[in-house]
């Protein structure tokens, strides 16, 4: 079992809501699962998935709540986001229950955010659990195992279970799965989503414009769908954690690029599966959108497990000067680009020049492990 980089004990606090966000088989039960069986507190654990428990939490009964958790310390509610109410049940607890503790875990954003936002305010810490981050592996193995196996990574991604898999056969019929049933069982799980064929459709046009930006009334013509409902998919498979946005970065120029957004991939295995395409990487014309998105998907991990904040854009003007990603943090800006070959590109005039705290850097094979870790 690979650790992982969230520290359950550090947030997990009396009277308040650890809320574990995540995609589906990234290790978010998994992690509670290992948490609850060190911990000398005494815990009761419970699933969304269980009918007669959902349905009695969603009744929101203070004296039956209280039998529910007993004298437990810690209350456990995996899958939090399918039981109705949880908001409103999970206020009630912390409360009118002294001392207690609970954690819940979600793979919707946009089911368990929108129940929960306003009746947990003040009463909640969040954590959010990507697939396997370089920096976890690099714990387990020595630089030099992962740099023998970083083609496949790009390939199969980082899902826990594909990672460890040792064979290809393996990785790939293990992310196969995931796409089937992760993809297709939390699109049809959304309201007024009656099919998933259109948002896989949508999908696939995006796995092939990683790295470019997108126009919604486009991949709606492609589609036959109108822009609105394109949008809207977009946004349901943001908060289902299949893809992020970068939109366009624009301060101070009028030719700066900043109506238009890119799409990413949380996971290049996912990805792949989507266009059925596990090549190896010297048979591929894609591997510079694949590092481009491996990359950033890193970076972002990076910041999270050390609790950086930061803001991620792109940016480009309409003469194609341009900067695959523009990281803020604290006020300051750093562009970065990603070369899968060494490419010794000079930063564009423009952009050190308007923006003279910005810093400027070429991300390659060769290089990348300072960025990521």
């Amino acid at each position: 079992m690979i650790p992982r980089a969230i520290d359950i004990e550090k947030n997990l606090e009396k009277n308040k809501v650890l809320i574990i966000y995540g995609p589906r088989q990234v290790g978010k039960t998994t992690s509670v699962e290992k948490f609850l069986s060190e911990t000398r507190l005494k815990y009761a654990s419970y699933s969304g998935d269980d009918l007669e428990f959902a349905e009695d939490l969603a009744g929101c009964s203070l004296e039956l709540i209280k039998g529910i958790i007993g004298d437990s310390d810690i209350l456990f509610i995996d899958e939090a986001q399918k039981i109705q109410n949880i908001g409103r049940a999970l206020k009630l607890i912390v409360d009118h229950l002294p001392d207690i503790r609970v954690i819940a875990t979600g793979s919707s954003s946009f089911d368990l955010a929108n129940t929960t936002e306003e009746p947990l305010t003040g009463r909640k810490n969040l954590l959010r659990l990507y697939p396997i981050a370089i920096s976890e592996l690099l714990g387990q193995q020595t630089l030099y195992e992962f740099e023998k196996k970083l083609g496949e990574h790009l390939i199969y991604g980082m899902y826990p279970e594909v990672v460890t898999y040792e064979s290809y056969g393996q990785k790939e019929k293990r992310i196969m799965e995931i796409k089937d049933s992760a993809l297709i069982k939390d699109i049809l799980a959304f309201q007024k989503v009656k099919s998933s064929r259109p948002i896989i459709d949508l999908l696939k046009l995006l796995a092939f414009q990683v790295g470019s930006e997108v126009s919604c009334t486009e991949l709606g013509e492609k589609l036959g769908l109108n822009e609105k409902t394109v949008r809207r998919y977009l946004d349901l498979l943001e908060k289902s954690f299949v893809l992020f946005r970068l939109d366009g970065f624009s301060r101070n120029l009028r030719k700066e690029i900043s109506k238009m957004s890119k799409y990413y991939f949380y996971d290049l295995g996912i990805r792949n599966a989507l266009i059925a395409n596990f090549n190896r990487l010297d048979t591929r014309n894609d591997v510079g959108q694949l590092w481009e998105n491996f990359m950033i998907i890193e970076r972002m991990k990076r910041n999270a497990y050390r609790n950086v904040s930061a803001n991620y854009y792109f940016w480009r003007t309409y003469d194609q000067k341009e900067i695959d990603l523009i990281e803020e943090t604290g006020g300051n800006l750093s562009g970065y680009e990603f070369k899968w070959r060494e490419n010794r590109k000079k930063p564009p005039r423009e952009w050190l020049k308007t923006y003279t705290n910005a810093t400027y850097e070429v991300i390659t094979p060769d290089n990348y492990l300072d960025f990521v870790t």
